[in-house]
């Protein structure tokens, strides 16, 4: 199985492109458009051309072997759409429709049959019920989704088992300003699931984390294992503490499983967890920003104590430690500001004087921390130490972190700046302090051999 063709394919055809608007065929045909190969709407019925492509009666009446096929055709026909692909050796495909192992026990025989199809032409096949994947830098949208041609390129991807997550991860992206390297909609995850796709993206030269949308697997061990193997950070979201198993398995086909059992394998695996689609991207950004931390100590500094405070008492919460700092760096600090409120750990500098900067680069400096998390609230007259704390990441070697509020129109390129110079930046004191934690609780996890024992 080739993903390669599926995933970066150098052509696309569309089947079932229609010029109604409103159809999926129409949806699926005007993001495909925009993509910089060679675009072929197949649709026997099809007249004249779509968006300005000429139409084509089958794939098998195209002169190339087409990479990928979009299917936006309804289920009963996808078997004999999908045997075409393979007799014109397409070499990936996205199922669109549902109906299948979602559906009851007639889908599950329909997905046997398209799995047996793909499997005798070694055709890698996308969903079936998913909407596709996305990849911006490239512009392919493989979705039927509106408003995905407004994405912008990143460094996270996302392998989440409901198109609907995925986007919707995509989109909060959009609105922080960020990008993705890759979103990817598993569906049903009928021959591409986790497994394929995971130790796929690990060698991606565009990604630099993946995150997981969990709503059960067939084998929770495989999905364990290439996890472990993968030389990217993998953060997971496992959705399923409450009795949702009905409802999963209508939408996907999975069986959610032991919530605690994934959880604890995914640790046992070197792979943190969160509880919410925003943690899972700001963990992503975070880990895809940053080198591996040395260890859990964070150093916090503050130019407001009340913020300080809540980002203090989660990080212990959440299993980070506040190490006391060295008499040098306090030292410092008090030269630098003198009569400051609070020298130790977390620094409070009161408010975000012109000094701020330094303090900060003192902090990180301090060889009993391993993290650095500043957070300020945006004072138009003052703006952020972009300097001092964009240099500070490569000069120390250890993740720095910026967590603000105030006007998103005022601190937009500030926070742009912050991120194009490796800095993960969150707008709230708990979003920072979340992401943080996560990266503390990642360095435990961190290149230690682990043989499996959790049966998931």
């Amino acid at each position: 199985m080739n993903l390669q063709r599926l995933f970066r394919p150098e052509s696309v055809a569309v089947v079932g492109a229609s010029k109604t608007e409103g159809k999926i065929g129409y949806e699926a045909m005007a993001n495909a458009v925009e993509f910089d190969g060679r675009v072929y709407p197949v649709n026997p019925s099809g007249e004249g051309t779509v968006f300005g492509e000429e139409f084509v009666g089958s794939v098998t009446e195209i002169d190339e072997a087409v990479d990928l096929a979009l299917l936006a055709v309804p289920a009963p026909v996808v078997p004999d759409v999908l045997a075409e692909c393979g007799e014109a050796d397409v070499g990936g495909a996205v199922i669109y429709a549902g109906g299948f192992a979602e559906a009851g026990e007639e889908g599950e025989q329909l997905q046997r049959e398209i799995v047996d199809i793909a499997d005798e032409h070694d055709l890698a096949l996308l969903g079936p019920n998913t909407s596709g994947f996305v990849a911006p830098a490239r512009n392919l949208l493989a979705s039927f989704a509106g408003g995905v041609e407004r994405f912008e390129p990143g460094e996270v991807t996302i392998l989440a088992q409901s198109g609907g997550v995925a986007h919707q991860l995509a989109f909060h992206a959009l609105r922080e300003g960020r990008g993705v390297a890759t979103m990817v909609g598993l569906g049903n995850r009928a021959n591409v699931g986790f497994e394929e796709a995971i130790p796929y993206f690990d060698s991606d030269p565009d990604t630099g984390a993946i995150v997981l949308h969990v709503e059960g697997t067939d084998d929770g061990r495989a999905l364990l294992e290439v996890c472990r193997d993968a030389d990217t950070p993998v953060i997971a979201y496992k959705v399923g503490q409450s009795d949702v198993g009905a409802f999963a398995e209508s939408h996907t086909g999975a069986l959610t499983g032991d919530h605690e059992l994934y959880t604890a394998g995914f640790a046992q695996y070197g792979v943190p967890t969160v509880e919410s689609t925003t943690e899972l991207f700001d963990a992503g950004q975070a880990l895809a920003s940053s080198p591996t931390p040395d260890g859990p100590n964070v150093g916090v500094v503050t130019a407001q104590a009340g913020p300080g405070i809540i980002i203090a008492d989660r990080l212990q919460r959440q299993g980070a430690r506040l190490p006391e700092l060295s008499e040098e760096t306090q030292d410092r600090v008090g030269e630098i500001l003198p009569g400051i409120t609070y020298a130790d750990n977390p620094v409070d500098t009161g408010r975000p004087m012109p000094e701020f900067g330094e303090v900060v680069a003192a902090v990180a400096e301090d060889d009993n921390v391993d993290i650095v998390l500043v957070y300020e609230l945006y004072e138009e007259a003052l703006g952020f130490p972009l300097d001092e704390v964009a240099g500070l990441a490569d000069r120390v070697d250890k993740p720095v972190l910026f967590a603000t509020e105030g006007p998103a129109e005022s601190m937009a390129d500030d926070l742009a700046d912050l991120r194009a110079a490796g800095v993960p930046t969150f707008t709230s004191p708990e979003r920072g302090a979340d992401a943080t934690a996560l990266l503390a609780r990642y360095a435990g996890l961190a290149d230690e051999d682990r043989e499996v024992s959790a049966d998931v």
